[in-house]
């Protein structure tokens, strides 16, 4: 699989990078959307999700460059190469939620709200993105017998469960009940966020058990304890913010 999408003189694009950066675009101006719909400054709502991004992709590239250290240390001029790939979800979520709490704050924008608008946009994003794993030959699964798995594809000389594939299935299902949800349910403020947060821990635990290059602390997968985390965290605060009515009645998209 060549993870080389065209060149253009000396600039060479890959699918990943084009990928993500086409997954990042169609996930702001779909949330963009109901930003207007809301009323919301968009200029502001802008400068969210550019502190958000950029924020983000430091984290995630931090991440997963210090579980990766003795690579990184052996070669530096890597640390800056995310177009090789190397981008961890967990250090984007922390990064991004740091980076957009304080941003709304600075902008006078409730972080609930902003958040709730985000979630599936950026779970569709997802989606969108697992497939530069694909072009890069990465992120994928035990060697598995073809027979017994037919979707199996063929991979670094083996037929390997498609973990990419499996996760990006899950975050396009979860970016069409996310949005089903806040139509249709009693959702209230801030718990679309943290239903995304359930759903992508959820599958994540459990691609975590397939794959060949989980970034590990000790015997324990990374991936998997975050997810525990942050799963803990969002049931925890659903639970809180509910019992002691801090969370709006409604969410952004069945707000009329």
């Amino acid at each position: 699989m060549n993870p080389i999408a065209f060149t253009l003189g000396p600039l060479t694009v890959r699918w990943y990078g084009l990928l993500i950066s086409s997954a990042m675009l169609i996930g702001y101006f779909g949330a963009n959307h109901y930003v207007k719909k809301q009323g919301l400054d968009q200029d502001n709502f802008l400068s969210v999700i550019l502190w958000t991004i950029i924020i983000g992709v430091l984290g995630a590239r931090a991440y997963y460059v210090i579980f990766n250290l003795s690579y990184y240390s052996a070669h530096p001029s890597e640390i800056i190469a995310i177009w090789h790939g190397g981008l961890a979800i967990h250090g984007g979520i922390l990064g991004g939620l740091i980076a957009g709490y304080l941003s709304c704050r600075h902008y006078k924008l409730d972080f609930w709200q902003t958040a709730d608008i985000i979630s599936p946009w950026v779970a569709l994003a997802q989606a969108i993105g697992r497939w530069g794993n694909f072009f890069n030959q990465e992120a994928y699964g035990y060697a598995v017998d073809p027979n017994v798995v037919p979707w199996a594809m063929y991979i670094d000389g083996a037929y390997r469960h498609p973990t990419f594939l499996y996760e990006s299935i899950w975050d396009l299902c979860t970016f069409m009940l996310l949005m089903y949800l806040n139509r249709k349910s009693s959702l209230k403020q801030g718990e679309s966020f943290l239903a995304y947060l359930i759903s992508y821990s959820a599958i994540r635990f459990f691609i975590e058990t397939l794959r060949t290059d989980s970034l590990m602390l000790g015997s324990l997968r990374m991936a998997q304890v975050m997810s525990v985390v942050l799963i803990i965290i969002a049931v925890s605060l659903i639970i809180y913010r509910r019992h002691k009515n801090l969370a709006k009645e409604r969410t952004w998209l069945n707000k009329e």
